[in-house]
Parts: structure tokens; sequence; C-alpha cells
């Protein structure tokens, strides 16, 4: 390891991170697009609106649990020179790095209300959704262990659970600034 130590972010943050602006736009957009007449009425559009966001949800927070599971098993303790990133800090970076791919989700939630009303905003919402599950399944597993894990934040481009990813740190229960499962600590 470098003399300096590494940069490092929470897991749970980095993934609760995308949950408010999804959810959020998720809503405006289905908000948006209910008075709008498709190619549908507005009642159906709802209706898979509603299964479209139970689904989504359910996937996201569902994907890549193994993946996460086996990093976290295997993480090592963080070096007394390593830097831990701010959960500020962790949550604009991660929603700035994000904010034109959400955007185009946006844009595309919009779009759909041609063919079905409200339904892609509620697709939307259910992304955001599904990602704050995450984060709380993470901080439950956190909670359990007593152990924080955190990511290098050289290796974010794909996520906290992408294939740049090799191992996690981790760090007792009180480090940080954020609470397990990536809340603001109170």
């Amino acid at each position: 390891m470098a003399r300096g130590g590494q940069s490092l972010a929470r897991v749970a943050v980095v993934v609760r991170a995308g949950a408010a602006p999804l959810w959020w736009a998720g809503l405006l957009a289905a908000g948006a697009e209910a008075p709008v007449p498709g190619l549908t009425e507005w009642r159906t559009g709802l209706t898979a609106g509603a299964a479209l966001f139970l689904v989504t949800a359910a996937v996201v927070a569902l994907a890549r649990r193994g993946r996460y599971t086996r990093l976290a098993d295997g993480a090592t303790r963080a070096a007394r020179a390593d830097f831990l990133q701010d959960r500020a800090v962790t949550v604009r970076v991660r929603r700035r790095a994000r904010r034109w791919w959400l955007t185009g989700a946006f844009v595309a939630a919009l779009a759909s209300s041609l063919a079905l009303p409200g339904a892609g905003g509620l697709a939307l919402a259910g992304a955001g959704t599904g990602l704050w599950l995450k984060a709380r399944w993470l901080g439950r597993r956190e909670r359990t262990g007593e152990t924080l894990w955190w990511v290098r934040t050289d290796r974010l481009a794909e996520g906290p659970a992408g294939g740049p990813v090799e191992a996690y740190r981790s760090t007792g229960i009180a480090a940080g600034d954020a609470a397990p499962g990536g809340a603001r600590r109170r």
C-alpha cells in the first residue's frame, strides 16, 4: 500500500446516494405524465406503473447481493493512513457523476407517457426505492457484524460492487460520520 493510504467511501452511502434523486425524479415524472393522454387511459398506466414500481424495487434491491456479501466477508481492516471520506462529500460526488444518467432516465420516463401515462415515472421511483432498501439491508449487516464497509474511491466507476472493486476495507461501527446503512448519524 502507498505510504499516504487510500481515500475510502462508505459502501452504504454510495448505494444510498442514488436513491433520493431517482425517487423524486420518478414521482415528478409520474405526476407530470398522469394528465397526459396516451395510448391507454391514465388508470391503466398507473396500474401498470404500480406493478413496475414493485418489480423494479425488488430487482434493484436484490441485485448483486451475493457480490456484496463476498466482498464484505473478505474485507480487510482499513489502515491508519487511509482517509475516510465524509458522507456529504460521497453523496455530492456520486450524484454529480450520475446527473446526466438521471436526466436521461427522467426524459425517458416522460417520453413513456405516450404509451402508458405514469408508468415510466413509477418505474424510476421503484429504482430509487430499491436502492434505499439495499442500503437498509447493508445497514442491518453492518450493525450485526459491528463493522462498517468502505471501498476505494478510485474503484467506484462501476459502483460499489462493480468489476474494479477487489475488496472492501472495514472499520469499527463508530468510524465516519454516517450511521449504518448510510443515513446521517444523529
